[in-house]
């Protein structure tokens, strides 16, 4: 991850968070309540909390949010063919856009031309400030975002596989591994299709492994890191994994590094508004349909 260019860097400076392994826990509940009672049907807001009426956030579970399910639902029926089932992933991560994905079957990627067409016939990737993927290399070759989702990785499909089989299931090894090719300043995309394939092939990638820390997690990582005196994130997201039985034992299920570090970000973002870092304005605003 570029960390030196981290622009959440001090989003939490100045903040006084006595106990920021219960701050995360309660940030949890609540957010996992919300998501409870509107799926239940129940009028907005759905919390008390005004940080939550008025902002965004991602749900507590990964395979709870819109992307998360557009990407589980494209690459669907792919785990017997692993170099296709990567390059689908791949592929939704260079896209990261729920809507692009529900227009699309991974049978289009084994066709680069009508591809790009379709592609280029709307605005196919997710709002690239917030997530942006910026040119790779490959083999001295430079591609831009596009020529690699439409075209380079169809190419490159037993080489990503052969170098993420090496790896032996480690998150960022095979996430290292990958860029010392991609040459990517940042290397999320890489990180989010590599986490990925443990939702499908278990075997190729341990969902229990430990992952690179991204910038917007970093800051919240940190406290709790110094919080409970611990020597980097890897021993930090394992402690807070086994904390939450204490702190939340009627979870739906039990955490994982991923859930830790991605959580460990929406936590930064919720306690930048309370620390007046981050202000309700832009794409920031939630804004619940139909109301």
């Amino acid at each position: 991850m570029d960390k030196l260019n981290n622009p959440y860097a001090t989003a939490l400076d100045g903040l006084i968070l006595n106990d920021p392994v219960s701050a995360f826990f309660d940030f949890c509940r609540e957010r996992e309540k919300i998501r409870l009672a509107r799926e239940s049907g129940d009028p907005f807001p759905w919390t008390n909390d005004p940080i939550f009426q008025q902002a965004r956030f991602l749900n507590v579970f990964r395979e709870d949010d819109r992307g998360s399910k557009a990407i589980l639902s494209f690459a669907k029926d792919l785990e017997k063919d692993l170099p296709m089932l990567i390059h689908a992933l791949f592929f939704a991560r260079w896209c990261n856009r729920q809507e692009t994905l529900d227009e699309l079957s991974p049978d289009i990627l084994l066709q680069p031309e009508m591809l790009l067409k379709t592609l280029k016939s709307f605005e196919p990737w997710c709002n690239p400030t917030a997530y942006p993927v910026e040119s790779i290399h490959w083999e001295e070759t430079q591609h831009s975002r596009l020529d690699a989702a439409t075209t380079l990785f169809g190419n490159i499909k037993e080489s990503l596989t052969k170098i993420i089989i090496e790896a032996q299931g480690d998150v960022i090894k095979a996430t290292n591994a990958i860029n010392v090719r991609f040459k990517m300043q940042n290397d999320f995309p890489i990180f989010m299709a590599v986490i990925d394939l443990a939702w499908f092939r278990p075997d190729i990638i341990h969902p229990t492994s430990h992952v690179p820390t991204g910038i917007g997690a970093v800051t919240y990582l940190d406290r709790l890191q110094k919080h409970l005196g611990l020597k980097n994130h890897q021993e930090t997201c394992e402690k807070m994994i086994a904390l939450q039985k204490e702190h939340w034992p009627e979870a739906k299920r039990a955490f994982q590094p991923i859930d830790i570090e991605y959580l460990s970000c929406e936590c930064r973002k919720y306690y930048s508004y309370v620390n007046g870092t981050k202000l309700f304005e832009g794409k920031n605003v939630f804004q619940p349909i139909g109301l």
